[in-house]
């Protein structure tokens, strides 16, 4: 995990990029205080413990959803701290009232999570998603590729989330499962082959990479779906299902054209690309 603190107004908030799950996890504490405006750590931090016991009541699943990580404190040692992702943050947010909720909100959309975007407007995420990659160069074809393919992606992690997949390691195991099945690498193995640290893996994918990986979790979903998967085993059985489907079609492919689908190609910046190939990343 790499860490790596931003700053809201006058506050720094402390958060840690997980490149398994490809999601950024919140010192959650850090954006109690930087809510209620408190100058004092401890003073937050007696805030954030009293609110999570009166969800904790209520039976908030935002509370379940946050666990710790350790995260190094002004004092320069490292203790275990809640976290929790943007979309798990939103819903915290709102049970503090707060006159910096909304630019939190904001905020927290620019610092890197896409998906709370989408759950406060889909169609502006969609949007400025289109005119990114369309800056960078990506074709109108592929553009379309990679929003049909996120589209898919949503509706499988839809799929598990209503059936007793809940943890973010879970769903990296899951998709790790997908991939490794049809690419015959894992997820991290194909972002080394491309040169990628943090960034998305689906962003630097060929067509070819988005319609396999489209097909092995729609196949996935599908079977799941059919046999009412429910929790790890049973969705991880889905999984490797799916995944081995578009790995039948990829084989097939191969054959046929001579070329190998998982390709190293990325769409990272020419500078970014004579610092890998000179061995300085």
């Amino acid at each position: 995990m790499k860490t790596n603190p931003a700053v809201f107004e006058d506050y720094q908030i402390r958060r840690v990029y997980d490149e398994a799950t490809e999601t950024w996890f919140f010192s959650v504490v850090d954006v109690m205080q930087a809510l209620i405006q408190q100058a004092d750590f401890q003073t937050a931090r007696k805030y954030w413990n009293k609110l999570k016991e009166r969800l904790k009541a209520e039976g908030s699943q935002s509370v379940t959803n946050c666990h710790q990580l350790k995260m190094e404190a002004a004092d320069g040692k490292k203790y275990l701290t809640d976290v929790a992702n943007a979309e798990t943050l939103l819903r915290l947010i709102q049970s503090v009232p707060s006159p910096k909720a909304e630019p939190i909100k904001l905020w927290l959309a620019k610092v890197g999570y896409e998906r709370m975007q989408e759950l406060s407007d889909p169609e502006q995420s969609l949007n400025r998603a289109r005119e990114t990659w369309q800056k960078q160069g990506r074709s109108e074809k592929w553009v379309q590729q990679r929003m049909t393919g996120q589209e898919t992606r949503n509706k499988l992690t839809d799929y598990w989330k209503d059936h007793e997949i809940t943890k973010s390691e879970e769903f990296a195991i899951l998709t790790n499962i997908i991939h490794q099945e049809w690419t015959d690498v894992s997820v991290k193995e194909h972002k080394n082959l491309k040169g990628l640290k943090s960034q998305n893996l689906r962003d630097h994918m060929t067509e070819a990479e988005l319609i396999f990986t489209a097909l092995a979790e729609l196949s996935t979903r599908e079977i799941a779906a059919s046999e009412n998967a429910t929790g790890m085993p049973e969705n991880e059985n889905a999984g490797r299902k799916g995944g081995g489907i578009s790995k039948k079609a990829r084989l097939e492919l191969e054959e046929k054209t001579g070329k190998k689908v998982v390709s190293n190609e990325n769409y990272l910046p020419a500078k970014k690309q004579k610092q890998i190939k000179g061995g300085t990343e």
